[in-house]
């Protein structure tokens, strides 16, 4: 069989997804687990999320808007940008690799820092190119080293911000520094899955540059504060030229119908992201606070999750924490063995989270 596959492919390790609620308690045989592993909304979607959903459901039968012209138009509105600067994916999962695929010609570069999320060394490699790696600095990107990384032969640079997994980010006096040294002939990806749960003034407005005509896409997603991850659906800004060239690639139904109304209407509703904001602010204050108490490093941070330095094998704790229904990330695919990754939840997630935790140390 492996005469059949691509050589480049049989490099890559695939990536392993958090295990599903139901999973967990059927293998364990344990009811009530909480999964803090993903980084999910616990709210859930908006009630009228949920709401157009059932009033579309009907139309399954049909092929979806190839074009999502409705939700195009809102979100152009929304970010002030045109709806030929946008471009829809199946998560943004699916618009990174359309970025590769798109650009990133055979032994060409992508500069990605480590630890960053790993789809983008996956979505490279599967395209045989090239990643120049550049470690995290204080758990954060290092846009001066990423800026030097940058060669003759680099097409794409990712930046995550807030970065997963540590959640933290850049500012906008950084990217904007960073920005000036980038040559025009290089791809800037800002990947800002948890834009909507920053509270800093300082954070970069990266769509800024697409409206000045610089090579750079800004990622965005439903998946998170908008609480669509098991439906898929996120969005790219860029310059239009730029778009045109990824639908080259783009699969022509690839967001489905039920994800297009969903997300119009969570778009609108501005009271679930003020709520859901504020739980998260909450929630983080409180898990802070009590691994203060039990003297537990972390990594503060500007996302729903925080990471978690326990000094011992992250794994299993992990392990231990499952035991007593509660679902977080073990971050040793991520190079932190000894840590890791919790999502913020409701007050009764983040409590029973707490309490089994100091039980599992």
């Amino acid at each position: 069989m492996k005469q059949l596959v691509r050589e480049n492919i049989l490099e890559i390790e695939p990536y392993p997804p958090g295990k599903p609620i139901k999973e967990v308690e059927r293998e364990l045989g344990i009811k009530e687990a909480v999964k803090m592993a993903s980084n999910e909304n616990p709210l859930g979607p908006s009630p009228k999320a949920l709401e157009a959903m059932r009033q579309a459901i009907s139309d399954t039968n049909l092929y979806p808007d190839g074009s999502a012209y409705y939700l195009k138009r809102a979100l152009a509105e929304h970010l002030n940008v045109g709806e030929e600067n946008i471009i829809l994916g199946n998560g943004s999962d699916e618009i990174i690799r359309m970025i590769v695929e798109t650009f990133l010609n055979e032994d060409e570069e992508a500069v990605i820092a480590q630890p960053a999320f790993i789809i983008y060394q996956i979505a490279v490699k599967v395209m045989n190119g090239k990643c120049r790696i550049v470690n995290l600095r204080n758990f954060t990107h290092d846009l001066v080293a990423m800026g030097k990384a940058v060669n003759d032969k680099t097409k794409l640079v990712f930046i995550a911000n807030p970065n997963n997994p540590t959640g933290t980010m850049v500012s906008d006096e950084e990217v904007g520094t960073f920005m000036n040294k980038i040559s025009d002939e290089v791809i800037v990806v800002f990947d800002e899955a948890y834009y909507e749960y920053i509270i800093r003034d300082d954070f970069p407005q990266t769509i800024n540059y697409v409206r000045q005509g610089r090579n750079v896409i800004t990622l965005r997603t439903f998946s998170k504060i908008y609480g669509l991850a098991g439906l898929r659906i996120g969005y790219g800004v860029a310059r239009e030229d730029l778009i045109r060239d990824m639908n080259r690639v783009r699969q022509p139904f690839n967001t489905n119908c039920l994800a297009q109304v969903a997300a119009l209407a969570a778009l609108k509703d501005k009271e679930h992201i003020e709520r859901s904001s504020s739980i998260n602010r909450e929630g983080k204050d409180f898990i802070y606070e009590e691994l203060d108490k039990l003297k537990i490093s972390y990594v503060p941070s500007e996302a729903n999750f925080i990471l978690i330095d326990l000094k011992q094998d992250g794994k299993a704790i992990s392990q231990k924490l499952m035991q007593e229904g509660i679902i977080v990330r073990p971050m040793g695919m991520y190079g932190l063995p000894d840590f890791i990754r919790v999502t913020i939840g409701t007050i009764q997630q983040n409590e029973k989270f707490i309490k089994a935790l100091e039980e599992a140390i």
